[in-house]
């Protein structure tokens, strides 16, 4: 039995991936702006993916697409959720590190975009640095590890939404 069938159609289904993606963005701004947690990195790159992927299901609940189109959206979110989950993964290992083991103290994010290629800006956030070493844990768990939950349910779930039989009225 699918999981999803209690969302009476595709449609509904990827308009609360798209608001679960827009309420996890909102936590973040929350996080940086409110409670003052700047994010390293890591955490804006993350950001990206649950932004690309937010797209993918805002192009569902939009299009409500059949059971060809689930298949494309499936994939797309494969390729966005599993980056984000590449990264959110990759975030843990480094927060699992020792800082004497991490790259000092860096350019921010904002600097490095500015005067650097993007692409060895994305390289210098994989490779982490102390500013992604700093753990903050919400109900137990630290932010990356809640991301990585987050991207590996939502794909599951764009695969589980191409056999969604919707409720007969």
């Amino acid at each position: 039995m699918n999981p999803l069938n209690v969302f009476p159609s595709r449609r509904l289904a990827y308009a609360t991936g798209f608001l679960v993606c827009a309420a996890l963005l909102g936590y973040a701004f929350y996080l940086q702006y409110v409670e003052e947690l700047e994010p390293c990195p890591m955490c804006w790159f993350q950001r990206v993916a649950i932004v690309a992927l937010a797209l993918v299901f805002l192009i569902g609940a939009i299009g409500n697409p059949g059971r060809r189109g689930a298949q494309w959206l499936a994939w797309a979110s494969l390729v966005t959720g599993g980056g984000g989950a590449i990264l959110a993964a990759r975030h843990l290992y480094i927060q699992s590190l020792p800082a004497d083991q991490l790259p000092s103290c860096g350019m921010g994010i904002s600097y490095m975009l500015e005067t650097l290629p993007f692409l060895d800006v994305f390289a210098r956030a994989l490779k982490g640095s102390v500013e992604c070493n700093k753990i903050d844990l919400i109900l137990g768990l630290p932010i990356p590890a809640w991301n990585l939950l987050f991207f590996i349910v939502a794909v599951i779930a764009a695969f589980l939404l191409i056999n969604h039989r919707a409720h007969k009225a």
